[in-house]
């Protein structure tokens, strides 16, 4: 590796997926303004959508997440076309 390119400013920092409020915590340079705190220590939160968690790849499991709403505009738009 090249020296002076990596930055020197990791620290612990929270992950939270919101969409099953699972959280866990790793080494990273990423600012954030929000904190939360974790078996009495305070580590800056960063907010996720998916993570492995979460997502059908890794769980198994068939899940629709709409966090936007785009699936009933869509139907709404569209609706049941084989009537």
């Amino acid at each position: 590796m090249k020296k002076g390119i990596h930055p020197e400013s990791y620290r612990p920092v929270a992950f939270k997926d919101m969409s099953n409020d699972v959280t866990f915590i790793s080494r990273s340079t990423v600012a954030t303004k929000e904190t939360i705190e974790i078996d009495g220590e305070t580590y800056p939160l960063v907010k996720l959508e998916i993570t492995s968690a979460s997502h059908p790849f890794y769980t198994g499991k068939s899940k629709l997440v709409d966090t936007a709403g785009r699936v009933d505009k869509f139907l709404s738009r569209y609706g049941n076309r084989k009537k």
